[in-house]
């Protein structure tokens, strides 16, 4: 029952984060600042469902491989985050300033 309880919050948790990544992708004003909750809340978003998952399941080699997948997450979300960052930056595009008219 607790096993349960516990699952399910960080199953909803990381939802939550998911979702308000999604949600900033959306309201965000350019691409450099809508890679930053699409690099850091969608990331811990898929490490709390993968973990409640882990807590679901117990001790199985079901856990054992979703805690390789979250090691893998850890590594591969900021990395890639962070070449499409500076392969923008590289090719020159700008960064949203308030002074530049939407449209």
């Amino acid at each position: 029952m607790f096993r349960e309880i516990l699952s399910g919050t960080f199953i909803f948790l990381g939802v939550f984060f998911i979702v308000s990544a999604s949600i900033g992708i959306v309201r965000l004003p350019d691409f450099y600042t809508r890679t930053h909750p699409a690099g850091k809340a969608d990331t811990l978003g898929q490490i709390f469902v993968l973990l409640g998952l882990v807590i679901y399941e117990g001790f199985s080699l079901v856990s054992v491989k979703l805690l390789f997948i979250i090691g893998f997450i850890l590594i591969a979300n900021p990395t890639a985050t962070h070449a499409l960052v500076k392969s923008a930056y590289i090719s020159g595009l700008k960064a949203w300033t308030k002074d530049k008219k939407d449209g």
